[in-house]
């Protein structure tokens, strides 16, 4: 939990500047995160243990030179490693995408379900409802689920709205066995 905080404020501190700077940090970090899912090696230099803060830092000054980063970007991965909280990086990213998100006025989630894609009439119902219920434009991408037998569960930050068969049986399991 407390980890989750100061992930936010540090998230809300790179927005801050940000906008303050009028810079791309945001998508400086994007790119910086592709990097890193994208490199097992670079990923194991920053996370792992057995490297020191030096070693470290050299290898994120080399990788933020070699891709033209700003200064902000090199700073913020530096201060983390030097403050032992490198670790918190990925949330800090999720929580400023999202207080991103928040600021242009929409919000990211997902729609799950048992087919391949899902109609586009039924995706824009969806959107519309989600819209209408939070006031703010939702952006929601389609992913197949394996465990779902039938229906949709859309989840969007901390909602889930799950009109699923799976689910429908669950309240229907527990309305019998409460009895």
């Amino acid at each position: 939990m407390k980890e989750s905080i100061i992930a936010k404020a540090y998230a809300q501190s790179i927005v801050d500047l940000t906008t303050e700077t009028k810079t791309d940090l945001i998508g400086e970090l994007t790119t910086l995160t592709e990097l890193i899912n994208n490199n097992n090696d670079f990923e194991t230099v920053l996370f792992m243990d057995s490297f020191t803060i030096e070693e470290k830092s050299s290898v994120v000054e080399a990788v933020c030179d070699k891709a033209k980063f700003s200064a902000l970007t090199k700073n913020l991965m530096l201060f983390l490693l030097n403050e032992k909280r490198i670790g918190l990086f990925p949330m800090i990213f999720k929580n400023v995408i999202v207080i991103d998100d928040h600021n242009k006025g929409f919000l990211r989630g997902t729609i799950e379900g048992s087919e391949e894609s899902i109609p586009e009439d039924v995706k824009n119902k969806l959107i519309s409802y989600l819209k209408s219920k939070l006031g703010k434009e939702p952006k929601l991408e389609y992913s197949k689920s394996k465990t779902l037998t039938a229906g949709y569960r859309v989840t969007v930050e901390d909602l889930q709205l799950d009109a699923t068969v799976d689910h429908q049986l669950d309240i229907f399991k527990e309305s019998v066995l409460n009895k």
